[in-house]
Parts: C-alpha cells; structure tokens; sequence
C-alpha cells in the first residue's frame, strides 16, 4: 500500500479504506472536535494525542470529547522536553522573528510532531491527523516535521484543501450533540514560553485592538508586595536560578512569567508571513523570554569576544529562519545549533533587573570569566605603565643594535 498526504476530507475517506488505526493531534479545540467527528462517521479506530506543553490541559474536556466520538485518549506531559530541547536552544539563539518578537509555535510544533510519530511507531498507526490550515504556519511546521523524521504513513491535515467556517464547524458538531463551540474570535496558541493571539479584533493590521482580558501573565496587578529587583543566574548558558533560588527550567520560567510579567514586560505585536509571501497579524505576551534572552545577551556580550559575537548573529538568524519555516529537524538548523551552542559554555553569571512598569532594567552584569572592565581608571594605569615599559625596552634594544 502506497501512503500519502491527507490534504482534504475526501482523503480520508482513502484512509478510512486501508488504515488499521489513526492517530491525531488532538487540543479539545473546534477543529481537531471536528476531525474526531468526521472519523467516526467512517468507522476509523482513532487515538486522540494531547499533549502538554505548557498551556494546562483539561483532561476531564478532553476524555468526554474523545468518549463521545469513541477515540481513545493519550495525554503526554511535554513540559520538561519542551523547556530542554526546544526553549534552552532558543535562548541560546535569541530565537525572535525578524528581531521583533520571540518565536513560539515555531518551538512548539516539532516537540509536537516527534512526539506524534513516537506515539504512531509505538501503536502501529497508519495515518498522523493534525488540523493546521492555509492561514496557519503550522501546516508548514508540523508537515516538515514529520516528513524529516520519516514517519511512512499518511500524514496532514484535512483543512488545508476542504476550508470551512467555524460557523459550519460549530453547527454540525452542535447536531452531532456537542453544543460547547462559540462563533469565531480572537484564536490564540500558548505554551510556557509564549502566549498568541490571531484573528477576529486582530484581523485587520491597519485597525485592530488588543482586549486587556486575553492577557494573563501581563494582566495589570497590585505590585504593592512585589520585589522589584530580579536577578537571573546562567551556568554554561543554562538558565539555573532565578533570585539566587536554583530552579528547574520550566519552574524558573513560569515564575519569570508571573513576576516580570506583573509590571507588564513582555507584551508584542507583529506580523508574520504565510507560505506564499502574504502577512498576518499575531499579538503575543512573553515576559520570560522577554527577560531571559536579554539577560542571556548581556552575559554573552560580556564572556565572548567581539568577533565571536558577530559571527554568532549570522547563526543565530539561521537557527531561526529554519525553525520558522518547518526545517527544525534540518541538518542546516542542527549545525547552527551546534555552533551555538559551542559558544554558550563559556556564558555563566548573573544578570540582576529592577522593574518598573512596563519595563526591566539592568541593573547589574556579573560573569565568572569576564571580559569587560570593572575599573577603567585603574586599568588605564595599568596599562599605560606596561606599554611605557615596553616602549622603553624596545627603545634599549634598537640603540643597543645600533652601537653594536
């Protein structure tokens, strides 16, 4: 049997013909209800994969969903392989789109997709389901992904030739006895790194506005009991401790989102183009990486030197690029990432903040082995002494030359 890409609705209907078992992505969303739905009309065995990387899960939702279309729920907890293997290398790579926001989805997508084929390989799947569309860059990124840890079955989405309405979408799964779907708004995507938001009052770039109740780890507080100095510990380019307190990653994380996002760090607007050269606008809030990448800067800037730095840019732009456009399990991103990360040994210090609404400023830069320095006057001395000592040797030796 010949496998191929699911691009529309009929296509599965071929699956449904000659897959022993199907697996999909499965978020609890409208459109991944919806794939359930039209799997169960053709009498497919379907495993519904969620997985946590970091939005929260509501796992009692998603076992009623899965129950009532009869797929079998599996729930993978990726927090800790999202913060390790995807958010530290973008750390490391000052991982932002064109410079202006941090790269989320693009981090996300490919934990997704590997964990997908892992699951697939383990229960003999025939077909991988996910539910990206046109307007989706994830199409690009979870289809890459598959294909480059060459995953045999048939894999895709069924959104990408059969467009709907989420109106239609809505409808039909209210007869089918699920009435919990509401008419199209703002769609977001989160993990613990990022939190996004597209569509409805985002629509239009030239005409839009941001609801303060989409934001929640930026929601304006009470910052009365707040301490107002952060201080950020790196060892070998690891993030390790956040106020003097050594922290699992993904712990320092959430706790960077609360506190810095609390004085409101973190929040961006930009737009981020399709497949074929057309843009679309995203609003994201992100305090943690928002703090993170600057401290991890400031402490690179100070341990490596200049030409080391420029060329690290150059990496860094690829690194990204890659991942933006599906290639991250690519041989291109994998040895920018291995330069990269060849650079980060030497990055080890800490970087203390103080905060102030809407802003973090630094306030102290402290490495193990720096290359900056503390006190130019003396240095000045210092310096100046050597060279005058020098000139005066050299100076010694050319007339010692000359009356040789």
């Amino acid at each position: 049997m010949k496998f191929g890409r699911i691009r529309s609705f009929d296509d599965l209907d071929v699956v449904a013909r000659h897959a022993r078992h199907v697996l999909t992505l499965f978020s609890g969303g409208l459109d991944s209800s919806y794939v359930l739905k039209e799997l169960a009309e053709r009498n497919c065995r379907v495993t519904a994969l969620a997985m946590d990387v970091g939005e929260g899960v509501h796992q009692k939702d998603l076992q009623e969903i899965a129950a009532r279309f009869g797929a079998t729920l599996e729930l993978v907890d990726m927090r800790e392989e999202f913060a390790q293997q995807a958010v530290l290398p973008a750390i490391r790579a000052q991982a932002r789109y064109l410079g202006i926001y941090p790269i989320s989805s693009s981090l996300s997508r490919p934990m997704l997709a590997q964990c997908a084929v892992e699951t697939a390989v383990r229960l003999g799947c025939d077909a991988i389901i996910h539910t990206a569309n046109q307007s989706q860059n994830s199409l690009r990124r979870l289809n890459g992904a598959i294909a480059q840890l060459g995953y045999e079955g048939w894999y895709g989405t069924p959104y990408e030739f059969s467009a709907m309405t989420r109106d239609e979408k809505i409808k039909i799964l209210s007869q089918a006895g699920l009435p919990r779907f509401q008419a199209r708004g703002i769609s977001g995507d989160a993990n613990l790194w990022c939190r996004e938001f597209e569509s409805g009052a985002l629509e239009n770039p030239e005409a839009f506005w941001v609801p303060e109740s989409l934001y929640e780890w930026t929601a304006p507080r009470d910052l009365g009991a707040l301490p107002r100095e952060l201080r950020v510990s790196f060892d070998a380019g690891t993030p390790v401790a956040l106020n003097d307190e050594r922290l699992p990653l993904q712990e320092l994380i959430a706790r960077l989102n609360r506190l810095a996002g609390a004085f409101g760090v973190g929040r961006y607007c930009g737009l981020e183009h399709l497949d074929f050269g057309e843009k679309v606008l995203e609003v994201r809030e992100a305090p943690a990486a928002h703090v993170l990448m600057d401290a991890y800067r400031h402490l690179e800037t100070a341990t490596l030197d200049a030409e080391l730095l420029r060329e690290k840019l150059g990496q860094e732009q690829v690194w990204v690029r890659e991942a933006i456009e599906g290639r991250w399990f690519g041989h291109l991103r994998d040895a920018a990432e291995a330069f990269i990360a060849r650079t980060a040994r030497h990055v080890t210090g800490t970087v203390a903040y103080t905060l102030r609404p809407g802003a973090a400023d630094v306030c102290s830069i402290r490495a193990d082995r720096p290359l900056y320095l503390c006190d130019r006057d003396g240095w000045e001395k210092r310096v100046a002494r050597e060279r005058a000592h020098t000139r005066l040797s050299h100076d010694m030796t050319s007339t010692q030359e000359i009356y040789a």
